[in-house]
């Protein structure tokens, strides 16, 4: 390396240590060394790829439009953080060390607060159009002890892949939340869930189409499962033989979240009730971690 090479690299290194010195009064321990690591590799990003001006500009503009798109109903940051993989590997690195416990995946964009409890057997569809789907199982802990009372929220698109909050208005559909009885049990209706894109007139989709990947999802529906004394999770059932099973636009799929729906023309549900033409039905167990309490610098 010649000198004026070596001068250029000592000019650039400077900034970035008069950067981490200005940081390095941060109260907070663990925002310390977040901030400190994050403008190490930022600026280690940008010396790598020698960034432009023009280039870095781009990439303002870009996290601006996000902003703009983003409101109380769909959230592009969220996507973009979903579409780059970040979100999984942070679900990955998060995961509590507990032998059996149900796998974590992404939250994803459409997750709403406050959607309205239903009782168990109940409809969460509410109007979504779709085929009737039977969901049940059980909660429990990882010693296998049932969790009788836990809040489940639910959320999927409709036939259409659609959320209720990508139609116009205040629309409540394919959304819900019910507690498990003391067996730890849960069942209720919805929707047979359907793949679908994930919303791509945006920066996440220009992206996407920059670097010739595919909008698509699977078919899933979202599960949170919270309880007193466990570790909240963040979950998908995924149907199985869905085509986009080994793309997934967010990449959430894992094999052990992947379940068969069954299909039927008629006859009896495990409701009790009796069905007229096609419906389906699907059944899973949620094994939760327990909580030994929040780990040190998180």
């Amino acid at each position: 390396m010649n000198s004026a090479h070596e001068n250029a690299a000592e000019r650039e290194q400077a900034i970035t240590d008069e950067v981490l010195a200005a940081f390095s009064a941060t109260a907070d321990p663990r925002l310390r060394a977040i901030v400190r690591s994050l403008i190490g590799h930022l600026h280690a990003f940008a010396r790598e790829v020698r960034l432009t001006e023009g280039e870095w500009e781009a990439g303002i503009d870009f996290l601006t439009r996000a902003g703009h798109l983003t409101d109380d109903r769909r959230q592009e940051f969220v996507l973009l953080s979903d579409v780059l993989g970040l979100s999984t590997l942070t679900a990955a690195l998060d995961a509590p060390d507990a032998p059996g416990a149900t796998e974590a995946t992404v939250l994803g964009p459409f997750f709403v607060d406050g959607a309205p409890e239903i009782p168990l057997g109940g409809d969460l569809a509410q109007g979504a159009p779709g085929t009737p789907c039977h969901v049940s199982g059980r909660v429990r802990s990882t010693d296998g002890s049932p969790v009788g009372g836990a809040l489940l929220d639910v959320w999927g698109a409709d036939e259409d892949g659609l959320y209720d909050v990508q139609y116009p208005g205040e629309r409540c559909a394919g959304r819900g939340r019910l507690r498990t009885d003391a067996d730890g049990g849960y069942r209720f209706w919805t929707v047979l869930p359907t793949p679908y894109p994930i919303p791509h007139d945006g920066p996440a989709g220009d992206l996407l189409t920059a670097c010739g990947r595919g909008p698509m999802r699977p078919a899933h529906l979202h599960f949170k499962a919270a309880a007193p004394g466990f570790r909240t999770l963040v979950t998908h059932l995924f149907v199985a033989g869905d085509p986009h099973l080994a793309r997934d636009a967010v990449f959430g799929v894992r094999d052990s979240l992947v379940v068969e729906a069954a299909h039927h023309d008629d006859g009896t549900a495990p409701d009790g009730s009796r069905r007229r033409g096609a419906w389906t039905s699907m059944a899973f167990d949620l094994v939760l971690a327990p909580d030994h309490g929040s780990v040190p610098g998180r």
